[in-house]
């Protein structure tokens, strides 16, 4: 590579440079500061992170083959570099004041959380195997920390432990998967996999088939797909909550990018084949997760088990297997991440400590004694459950518009009973609220601080303005994703 092969590749990393010199920034500051000041971490870590949104939009338009053609900056990458860094920043907010009332105040956590998002970006840009393996192991690693945080809780070890172990099994499966498509195929990069199997038989190759299949065994670990979902509960459970908050976005938009750019650029010809499998794995990720979530009375755990049913929302848009479809489930992963964040913020500020649980029980008459959280929860919760004119409402539309469009009937009436019957937990949790008595003993939330406060008012803005004015965002998903079928 001369030279200025060089800075146009460091230019498609313009984004992923800035975090990690933040993280880097963050770990060297917490050895030179007294630890009574050492909640400046988040601060810093969101100057950076709101640093790396506007060099997406000052760079992210532009098309760029960076590191000999390892890794892409598209319009496809910029839209989920922009949901993880968004993710990422409402996280941070939530950290600050969570990370003071548990004792966990630490530099390394902020860092973490950075180093965790540049794997993410580097998944959403990959146009190789092995860059997509590099992304998702440098999202994993600093997540299974992130999970285990908190020392002092068995069931954040425990949380870990379980994740860690089905995680490193998940990754020998998606490892091996690759190794078997390069003995078939000569290739690593997608676009040398495209090449092979629309001059081949793929159906006959059994090393291309076998391949395949583990590659998405490993994708599907890591969205949360039926059956590689066991981890779910446990990870967000014991997880610190604003680390629950963004495994329940970043990981699962940075994922599906990955799966999204796989299917479009390296199986266009294998389409059917994978499309058939990915019908019956949407509609058991559906049903399971719902079928779980309706008899939880843990509402950190509902949430957990709900967070798996939408991502088989969001694979009814990619079976799909058009345009219209990958559109849909990007607007849905964008908003997705707005409304969950914000659920598990008020869950955060109605927890009675860590060890306690998330009772639904502590959500008893909060409606009318803290009424403002009482409505930011309604709404969150509204939104999740697929309730107009919110926007999660306007993503399930789209949605099931595309399964319908396809001929999909059967999943996209699969998919509408799923959705009706998760708005019974969802209002059960509001029932809660507003119509049951208060609880004997008052749960007291926690002190809502700037950083908190102006997480819900982001959240809360975006869930209803995306729901009433969603052409914005779904012109941007729409460009995105013809900057991959088109390339």
């Amino acid at each position: 590579m001369d030279l200025q092969s060089i800075l146009l590749s460091l230019k498609a990393i313009v984004p992923e440079m800035i975090l990690t010199a933040t993280g880097c920034l963050v770990l060297l500051y917490d050895l030179l500061i007294p630890e009574e000041n050492r909640g400046v971490h988040a601060g810093i870590s969101a100057v950076g992170v709101i640093t790396a949104l506007f060099s997406v939009l000052w760079f992210g338009s532009e098309r760029i083959e960076a590191f000999s053609g390892m890794l892409a900056q598209d319009t496809f990458g910029s839209f989920f570099t922009v949901v993880v860094l968004v993710s990422l920043l409402l996280t941070l907010m939530l950290s600050r004041s969570y990370n003071d009332w548990e004792g966990i105040q630490k530099g390394e956590f902020y860092a973490l959380l950075l180093f965790s998002s540049v794997g993410m970006l580097v998944m959403a840009k990959a146009t190789d195997m092995m860059t997509i393996f590099l992304g998702l192991e440098l999202l994993s690693i600093p997540i299974y920390v992130l999970v285990g945080f908190d020392r002092k809780r068995l069931s954040s070890v425990e949380g870990a432990l379980k994740y860690f172990l089905l995680g490193a099994f998940a990754t020998g499966f998606l490892l091996y998967g690759m190794a078997l498509l390069y003995a078939a195929t000569g290739a690593t990069s997608l676009s040398g996999i495209a090449a092979f199997a629309g001059k081949e038989n793929v159906f006959g190759n059994t090393l291309f088939l076998a391949g395949t299949a583990l590659l998405f065994v490993g994708f599907g670990f890591k969205v949360s797909l039926v059956p590689f979902h066991m981890w779910t509960p446990d990870a967000y459970q014991g997880a610190p909550t604003p680390v629950t908050a963004f495994m329940s976005a970043g990981p699962k938009a940075a994922a599906f990018a990955a799966v999204i750019r796989v299917l479009v650029v390296a199986f266009p010809e294998s389409h059917p084949f994978l499309l058939k499998g990915l019908w019956v794995v949407a509609a058991l990720t559906m049903t399971v997760g719902n079928v779980s979530a309706l008899v939880q009375d843990d509402v950190k755990r509902m949430l957990a088990y709900s967070s798996i049913a939408h991502a088989g929302y969001v694979l009814v848009g990619l079976v799909s297997g058009d345009r219209l479809g990958g559109q849909a489930a990007m607007y849905y992963l964008f908003v997705y991440s707005l409304m969950n964040i914000g659920a598990f913020a008020i869950v955060m500020l109605l927890s009675e400590g860590e060890e306690r649980g998330y009772a639904i029980e502590n959500f008893r008459g909060v409606g009318f004694r803290y009424p403002v959280l009482g409505a930011l929860m309604t709404v969150f919760l509204v939104s999740l459950g697929g309730i107009p004119p919110t926007a999660g409402f306007v993503g399930k539309f789209y949605l099931f518009s595309a399964a319908v469009k396809k001929g999909l009937i059967l999943l996209t009436v699969i998919g509408v009973l799923n959705s009706a019957a998760s708005v019974y937990y969802y209002l059960r949790v509001v029932v809660y609220m507003y119509m049951l008595p208060e609880r004997a003993e008052e749960v007291r939330p926690r002190p809502v601080g700037v950083g908190v406060a102006l997480a819900l008012f982001i959240a809360t803005v975006g869930v209803i303005a995306l729901g009433i004015f969603p052409k914005g965002l779904l012109s941007f998903a729409e460009s995105s994703i013809l900057s991959i079928f088109l390339s």
